[in-house]
């Protein structure tokens, strides 16, 4: 599973932070806002109930019961108020006044008073002072107020629901704040990514562009300066390296121009011998055995430099379909009718069913016709060469051992190079030919020896042609 980037961990960093400061909030205030209504609320009817305690005491002293109820009805006319009594000091009820108004209710008490007349005034303090004499007053009834809390709940209801309305809309608002600023921070990380894979692609070119934030103008320049270095760096390795090409080539022409004199130097001192004796006595009749020794070490001549040429300039391959296990079993039967074949016996299995393949036939022939004239040179002429061939989903594998006499161990891991043999007469160029053909099918090729002697050649090439451009684009292709 994919990690989240930067931008969606600081996104949903935000939403947690903000959501939470934002319920935080929004509980605190709401839940301060519910007690302070609810306080004031109620205290509005304590007021109320004092102040009918104080124009009762009157009512209750002359026993004036319509009186009485006319102070309640008038008090019952306040919208919240569901029912009023008022009791004398024995809990008789003295006045009765009600309506039917939604529950929920709540009452409040208040104790009426025997007081001074000038007293009255005290009725709108919140606490009843006691006499400048500091005896109690007597306590000749009480009022009680029954009122709803239904509205002031529904209005606590209503306000609730906007505020939290009101903090949603505040967090949304942060957070969309906070998507822009957290993409202004992200988005020069994502364009230097963006970058650095088109870098990493081959447009060695391409820079970023600074942004505004001091912070990512530092990290493109950086970055641009890293570029421009590695720029120097590789301009600095490819020169280094153009010059080991060309030393390496010198090094391989003169090896090559040692190895060619020395290969031409005998046959020719063979056939300038040969044309001594040819001039001394034109007439000799074995002089037919001094030809065919000239004809011999010109061939030998020609040999050498046809391969010279084909590994130093190699064909295009022309890839067609071809049933490789057929074209194996031509190249054998074509190799056991060559002289070169000797008293070989050929072994093994190639299956007889198709196995349909992408390849040149031809390079593969001359490829395999190789590594079949080293097996027989190991051989000595006789022994028995072992051909397999395994045609699987994706490749075609083919493995072709002797038992000749292996290979040296120290040679093992450059038998495939150029100029490399064990053999007198040997140019070193015929296996590291078979290499570049292998390697021009995308395929492989490995040796190992066998036990207890011989070696085993292993070839792998894919059926199917690769999404590669192996070849120039004027090659033929088939």
């Amino acid at each position: 599973m994919k990690s989240p980037g930067i931008h969606a961990r600081l996104l949903v960093t935000g939403f947690l932070v903000i959501s939470l400061t934002a319920f935080t909030l929004g509980t605190i205030g709401v839940k301060m806002f519910h007690d302070f209504a609810q306080n004031r609320f109620a205290e509005r009817f304590e007021f109320l109930a004092r102040y009918l305690a104080l124009n009762s005491e009157l009512g209750i002293l002359i026993d004036q019961r319509s009186m009485l109820n006319q102070l309640a009805n008038n008090l019952l006319a306040e919208e919240d108020v569901a029912r009023v009594l008022i009791f004398n000091n024995a809990d008789e009820t003295l006045a009765e006044a009600s309506k039917l108004i939604p529950r929920p209710y709540a009452t409040v008490e208040a104790p009426v008073r025997l007081k001074a007349s000038s007293e009255e005034s005290q009725a709108f303090l919140w606490v009843f002072p006691s006499p400048l004499t500091g005896e109690p007053l007597d306590i000749i009834g009480k009022v009680r107020i029954i009122y709803s809390t239904s509205q002031i709940n529904r209005l606590l209801k209503t306000i609730t629901v906007r505020y939290l309305w009101f903090t949603a809309g505040l967090a949304a608002l942060c957070l969309v704040i906070f998507f822009f600023i957290s993409r202004s921070l992200v988005f020069p990380l994502t364009r230097l990514a963006q970058t650095a894979r088109k870098v990493g692609a081959g447009e060695l070119q391409l820079r970023m562009m600074p942004g505004n934030i001091p912070e990512t103008r530092e990290v493109s320049l950086a970055f641009n300066a890293m570029l421009d270095s590695l720029e120097r760096g590789r301009k600095a390795v490819e020169k280094a390296n153009q010059e080991m090409a060309r030393q390496n080539l010198l090094a391989e022409m003169g090896k090559f121009s040692m190895m060619i004199a020395h290969e031409i130097k005998n046959p020719l001192g063979i056939i300038k011998s040969s044309f001594d004796l040819l001039k001394k006595d034109p007439a000799d009749p074995s002089n037919s055995i001094l030809i065919g020794y000239i004809e011999e070490e010109i061939q030998r001549i020609n040999s050498l430099i046809e391969d010279f040429l084909s590994f130093a300039k190699p064909a295009k391959p022309s890839f067609r379909v071809v049933d490789a296990n057929g074209m194996l079993r031509d190249c054998i039967d074509r190799f056991c009718r060559m002289d070169t074949a000797g008293d070989i016996e050929f072994k093994g299995h190639i299956p007889e069913i198709s196995c349909l393949s992408y390849l040149d036939p031809d390079l593969f022939r001359r490829a395999i016709d190789n590594i079949l004239k080293n097996a027989v040179e190991a051989c000595r002429g006789f022994g028995v060469i072992f051909v397999d061939a395994v045609c699987m989903e994706d490749t075609w594998r083919v493995d072709i051992a002797d038992d000749g006499c292996g290979i040296q161990e120290n040679m093992v891991s450059k038998i495939f190079n150029p100029f490399v043999t064990t053999r007198a007469k040997g140019t070193g160029l015929g296996l590291a030919y078979t290499a570049q053909v292998i390697s021009a099918h995308s395929g492989t090729i490995s040796v190992e020896n066998r036990n207890p002697t011989g070696a085993r050649f292993k070839i792998e090439i894919p059926r199917e042609p690769k999404m590669i451009d192996l070849f120039d684009a004027d090659g033929v292709k088939e």
